[in-house]
């Protein structure tokens, strides 16, 4: 059976790499996929395991081949997926998780339209603001500058959470971790065709239903007005 193909954008600052982590420790047979970039590491990051990082020559040869799923240009920077992840692990059944923004999801979806897409909010601008300080600080270099271009940035992404099936306020970590698991779980029970009657699936199914997006208006109603990201009064199509 073929697995699934889980896309996961967030604003940069919004602990998606954390969630990230976490739901890898939890959930078996989730690949990840390591996404190639033109930008330097950052901190303790290495080679093949947070990134792969390339020179913007390399990653512009992988776009000249049709080598990348999706890939986009954020803060100067190149950041792509390669096709070469999704064949291995789709072929093998095994659900694929992509970490990418919104720019790269919108070309995944266009391709692969029953990719299961997750948006991660933060709970307000000075919490985001804050995170972005403090990874600023713990790289050696606070640049005001740089953290307002990202806070608009944050702003512009927000207003496309609605093109995602599921959508998660990062406030609480360990609730947060929880209702992306859920997720993954309830997507798989569906897939698989398991007993949905079950007890310990209709949890599941439940806290995964509450994060729709169409469900969860009391959560990110706040979470958009802070952001001043205007809120539709009818939910999206997904």
């Amino acid at each position: 059976m073929a697995g699934l193909l889980f896309i996961i954008s967030a604003p940069s600052g919004s602990g998606k790499s954390t969630l990230v982590h976490e739901l890898r420790s939890i959930e078996k047979h989730l690949d990840f996929s390591v996404s190639y970039t033109t930008r330097a590491p950052r901190g303790s990051e290495e080679d093949g395991r947070e990134y792969h990082f390339v020179t913007r020559e390399q990653f512009e040869k992988m776009i000249a081949a049709d080598e990348l799923l999706e890939y986009a240009d954020v803060f100067g920077n190149y950041y792509g997926t390669a096709r070469s992840t999704l064949r291995e692990s789709l072929a093998n059944g095994r659900d694929l998780l992509l970490d990418i923004d919104v720019q790269g999801a919108e070309q995944v979806r266009k391709k692969l339209p029953e990719a299961i897409s997750i948006f991660i909010l933060p709970p307000t601008p000075e919490i985001l603001k804050m995170r972005l300080t403090n990874r600023s600080r713990a790289e050696g270099k606070v640049d005001e500058g740089v953290i307002e271009r990202r806070l608009a940035k944050a702003r512009q992404e927000i207003e496309n959470y609605r093109k995602y099936k599921y959508v998660l306020v990062n406030d609480v970590l360990p609730r947060a971790v929880d209702e992306l698991s859920a997720i993954v779980k309830a997507e798989r029970y569906l897939h698989e065709g398991d007993d949905l009657s079950r007890k310990g699936v209709q949890k599941v199914l439940g806290i995964a239903e509450s994060c729709r997006e169409s469900n969860a208006v009391g959560r990110l109603r706040p979470v958009l007005d802070s952001f001043g990201v205007p809120f539709p009064p009818q939910p999206a199509h997904v």
